[in-house]
């Protein structure tokens, strides 16, 4: 996965056939194992990481965060997904209700969205003047600095998907049952604005790509490739050690002592399956 440039999004090569399942588990699986081995080197290290996923909607960050997180501890990996401001914190300096949120030692962080909400769909859909956009761009490099010089380790993604898979995916979340409460009066406006968000895609990456803190760009076209490509791509930016494995055997278990169940007047699910 590349450093991003300014021609990497346009000059895209031909994606390979989509991934099958069975493939995509299997390697799956691996990776969560080594996401176990990253958490416990975070756990006795004191290592701080923190990790950005921006990208157009429906570009799948949802689903890869659901991936990295479903087989580690929620003592360590932390997903941050912010609502809306509130009438008090839109009056506060603008990266402000992020801070608290940063990992401690021991941590991993997950922003699913972020302060880069000022540069993408604030900017594309007025809530913010193109001034407060344009003061954000140029302090947002330093602010990011102030938080690697702290020993926090920034990795930031952005999830780019393309125009025809993007209708595709959210035609299915219309008529699917299990997925319109992914889709948002918002999500819709922001559909018919293609262009207005790549203009500010364009300028927020350029803005904030960083020695310390660079953007990496994944194409997700094909989810399954795409959440592969990251979570390997994250495993090998974060310097972990894998500890050797305990020799772990079960004990044996007591004797019951005269111990019997009992018949509690319970209520008992139906079981129909």
């Amino acid at each position: 996965m590349a450093k991003a440039t300014s021609d990497d999004l346009a000059a895209a090569p031909e994606p390979p056939a989509k991934m099958k399942r069975k493939a995509y588990e299997r390697e799956l699986a691996v990776l969560q194992g080594e996401l176990v081995a990253m958490q416990e080197w975070v756990k006795s290290s004191g290592a701080k990481v923190c990790i950005v996923f921006e990208g157009r909607d429906t570009a799948g960050k949802g689903g890869t965060i659901k991936r990295i997180t479903e087989r580690v501890s929620p003592r360590v990996f932390h997903v941050v997904a912010l609502p809306t401001p509130t009438e008090r914190e839109k009056s506060q300096m603008y990266i402000q209700r992020y801070v608290p949120h940063l990992p401690a030692a021991g941590e991993v962080v997950i922003f699913d969205r972020s302060w880069y909400n000022r540069a993408g769909v604030e900017r594309v859909m007025g809530f913010c003047t193109p001034e407060q956009t344009s003061k954000f761009l140029d302090a947002v490099p330093g602010v990011e600095k102030a938080m690697v010089d702290s020993g926090i380790l920034l990795i930031k993604y952005w999830l780019e998907v393309g125009p025809d898979e993007q209708t595709r995916r959210i035609e299915n979340r219309i008529h699917d049952p299990r997925k319109t409460w992914k889709l948002s009066a918002m999500d819709l406006k922001s559909y018919s604005r293609w262009y207005d968000y790549s203009r500010a895609r364009d300028a927020m990456l350029l803005a904030s790509d960083t020695a310390w803190a660079p953007w990496y760009i994944a194409d997700t076209d094909d989810k399954k490739r795409g959440r592969l490509n990251i979570i390997s791509h994250l495993l090998s930016q974060v310097p972990y050690t894998a500890a050797p494995e305990p020799a772990t055997s079960l004990p044996k278990r007591q004797k019951p002592g005269g111990y019997r169940e009992p018949v509690f007047p319970l209520h008992r699910i139906p079981t129909p399956f």
